[in-house]
């Protein structure tokens, strides 16, 4: 299930047509793909109303309306701003069929609009595709409000169908260009658009149809973005032999928790256990291993504290001395930002003395195991840097210049990636923010939100479209991070076990959902779902 931007689907096209594909045709097979998903939720008597609008978007609703005609389902189009030209093949062929249309420049008030949208069961929106620039204003905001009452009048029993994209959504970032369609179904022509994927244009644009418009597989295959599916994370789940011992499914090393946040601590080594890692070890100060609430699975590392319950700079020669035999490692869940846990942070990445000139997020030069001046880093197995990991991460000047490169997933929400990035604000296109920032620093980043994406250094990313507002509550991304460090373990690369363990976090939420609700719910309930969610996902 790839993805695409503008960019990328024109030139889709423009290879189907220099390799012998014509652009009528392509603009054929497409109408034919959306009006098979179309008729497949019509019923018997249902009536059809095409809105049509200038350009190619327009062009496949009118192939869609004819045949919803041929079929015998009674169609009638509404023409905005598409004159009608001898040269508009489509519209001819609508033209000889008697299919009725309605102009809007015709209908000033949007009376006749009115009128056939209370007749119409089924509403198509093919007025603006993928092209979209600008706000969307006048009439044709005026159009989109009259779609969305009528859509509010007769509710479920009328489906409202998107070519494409919703008319107004930004098909690159999910931007709403002042208003949009609000659909109950969008068939997608030949990719899937980056765009529809995330909000606020997710929340118009409904269910996600694929229509096939003959691009070659092997030109999908430039494309270095996808869909994070269940197909694509059942190849990632590690085996599990029968005759496995503990041994087998490595060993995860947490350094989380503090004085007001032991809870953190806790999530995560459970989390890791959850997927199935042999042994999770909890390292943190002693004031929070004194806190109850953990699992008895969990093996202990007392470490050093710089004051009451904050790990202190001494912790990182412990945490050294403790590290062989581990096989990931996580940094961050509830350490806090307390002076004492910075310098620790600091010792343990080599970064006690950071140089004097500026650096900010993208910018970064060669690897380097040790800061200029500074002390050496710690040999640290593959390590997951979340939460308050990165926040004290950030406040280091130049960081990015002298972590090893290939070596870390990176776990910010929004927030810690503006502080990562020193920006106010994220760009609007997150794919590409993510992208940039994992080739920048050399390292896997999972930018955490209502819609997640997964980057790798090498260009690749991962989209999980997996929205859900029961897993908006305090701790659900100390689990995520747990998921990830506990498949680190058990032998997966960064990048694998990061989209695998974006894909769970999501199934196990979605089943507490259904169990639940949207409201209420805990991040602990997460946990028990997490091993049901790998055992669904096997079959």
């Amino acid at each position: 299930m790839k993805l695409v931007t503008t960019q990328e689907m024109r030139a889709l096209e423009r290879a189907a047509v220099d390799t012998g594909a014509t652009w009528a045709g392509l603009m054929e097979q497409a109408g034919w793909g959306v009006a098979q998903v179309a008729l497949g939720r019509l019923r018997h008597g249902w009536r059809a109303l095409i809105l049509v609008g200038p350009g190619n978007n327009g062009g496949d609703g009118l192939v869609v309306a004819r045949h919803l005609h041929d079929a015998g389902f009674p169609t009638r189009l509404y023409l905005w701003n598409r004159p009608d030209s001898p040269d508009d093949a489509n519209g001819q062929r609508c033209r000889k069929r008697d299919i009725p249309a309605l102009i809007a420049g015709e209908d000033p008030s949007r009376i006749e609009l009115r009128a056939a949208l209370e007749e119409a069961d089924l509403v198509v929106d093919a007025l603006l595709g993928a092209g979209i620039s600008r706000p969307v204003t006048g009439d044709l905001a005026a159009i989109i409000a009259e779609v969305g009452e009528a859509r509010v009048r007769r509710g479920k029993d009328s489906v409202l169908l998107s070519v494409d994209l919703p008319t107004g959504v930004n098909a690159d970032n999910g931007a709403i260009a002042g208003v949009a369609i609000r659909a109950d179904l969008t068939v997608a022509t030949g990719v899937i658009k980056r765009g529809t994927l995330f909000y606020p244009g997710r929340a118009a644009v409904g269910a996600i149809a694929l229509a096939d418009i003959g691009i070659p597989s092997q030109n999908l295959e430039a494309c270095m973005s996808e869909m994070l599916t269940a197909e694509y994370a059942r190849k990632l789940l590690p085996a599990r032999p029968a005759d496995a011992h503990k041994g087998d499914f490595g060993k995860a090393l947490v350094v989380a928790g503090s004085l007001h946040y032991p809870g953190a601590a806790a999530l995560a080594c459970a989390a890791a256990g959850r997927v199935g890692a042999g042994l999770v070890t909890l390292a943190a100060g002693r004031t929070v291993l004194g806190a109850t609430g953990r699992g008895p699975e969990v093996t202990l590392l007392p470490l050093a504290e710089g004051e009451w319950g904050a790990i202190g700079p001494a912790a990182a020669e412990e945490l050294g001395k403790a590290l062989e035999g581990y096989t990931a490692l996580l940094i961050g869940p509830g350490l806090g930002k307390a002076d004492p846990t910075k310098e620790f942070i600091q010792r343990v990445f080599g970064l006690e003395q950071p140089k004097s000139r500026a650096r900010v997020g993208f910018l970064s030069g060669p690897s380097a195991e040790a800061h200029a001046d500074g002390g050496k880093a710690l040999d640290l197995p593959p390590t997951v840097l979340d939460a308050d990991g990165l926040n004290l991460l950030a406040d280091i000047e130049d960081w990015p210049e002298h972590l090893p490169h290939g070596h870390f997933v990176f776990t910010p929400h929004p927030g810690e990636m503006r502080r990562l990035l020193k920006l106010d604000e994220l760009p609007a296109d997150l794919v590409a923010c993510a992208v940039d920032a994992a080739k920048a620093w050399g390292q896997v980043v999972v930018l955490k939100g209502a819609t997640t994406v997964v980057a790798n250094p090498d260009g690749r990313s991962l989209v999980y479209d997996g929205s859900n507002p029961a897993l908006a509550t305090a701790g659900t991304g100390d689990v995520l991070a747990g998921a990830i460090v506990g498949l680190i373990a058990q032998g997966l690369p960064a990048f694998d076990a990061a989209a695998l363990a974006v894909f769970l976090h999501g199934a196990a939420g979605a089943r507490v959902r259904e169990a639940l609700g949207e409201a209420g719910t805990l991040a602990s309930d997460l946990l028990p779902q997490l091993p049901q969610a790998i055992r669904t996902l096997r079959g």
